[in-house]
């Protein structure tokens, strides 16, 4: 799993943001906005973050700020979309990397992806992948613990025979719901995690799967 988060490539954010960057140049500077956003959510949470205290950390103007988001929200989705992809790109390393034969075996892999992002991704333990905003309209297309339920059933379908249906899907993405909770609490007054909420975790993702088939 380290090895996973250690060869993540920078991650660039399509949306949303105000105006695209194109150069690496700017790709570079909307990436460290977004990297002070995260440090200083590690110490403050989201709900408290100002696009002032992003400005600041970062070094730079609030005007560079707002080039580029229109707004705090627009940084925090910025943001969630980013660890989103940090998620992603692990867990199918992850699941490429493992002995992964049935679903029992690939919630193990998400639980412990999820676990490694969450100690190693400054930020990531309070906004995560931006399930806890309530942004209307809601975006099409699957967002936040979905897009990583559909992520663990792709790469399992991939390895295996295994198809869900509609009641299995539903099923893997409660159960994905269930873990960003516990480890949320898990996270939320230790860097490392406390074991005994990540082993529920892992118990309780177990417990989720049991009867679901194909």
């Amino acid at each position: 799993l380290n090895k996973a988060m250690e060869n993540q490539p920078t991650v660039t954010i399509p949306a949303p943001i105000r105006v695209a960057p194109v150069q690496a140049r700017s790709t570079a500077r909307v990436n460290a906005l977004l990297d002070a956003a995260c440090e200083t959510m590690h110490e403050v949470g989201y709900e408290q973050l100002t696009t002032a205290m992003v400005a600041e950390r970062s070094g730079a103007s609030i005007g560079t700020v707002y080039r580029y988001f229109p707004d705090r929200i627009a940084v925090l989705q910025a943001v969630a979309v980013r660890n989103l992809e940090h998620v992603l790109v692990a867990l199918r390393e992850n699941m490429a990397q493992a002995s992964v034969g049935n679903l029992s075996d690939a919630m193990t892999v998400t639980v412990d992806t999820l676990v490694e992002v969450f100690a190693s991704v400054k930020g990531f333990r309070s906004l995560r992948v931006g399930d806890v905003l309530d942004i209307r309209p809601i975006p099409s297309g699957r967002q936040g613990n979905a897009a990583i339920a559909e992520a663990m059933r792709e790469a399992l379908q991939a390895r295996s025979n295994l198809r869900l249906d509609s009641a299995g899907r539903l099923g893997v993405e409660s159960a994905v719901d269930v873990i960003d909770a516990l480890l949320g609490r898990a996270f939320l007054h230790s860097e490392r995690g406390d074991n005994t909420l990540i082993a529920e975790a892992h118990r309780v993702s177990q417990a989720s799967v049991q009867g679901i088939s194909s």
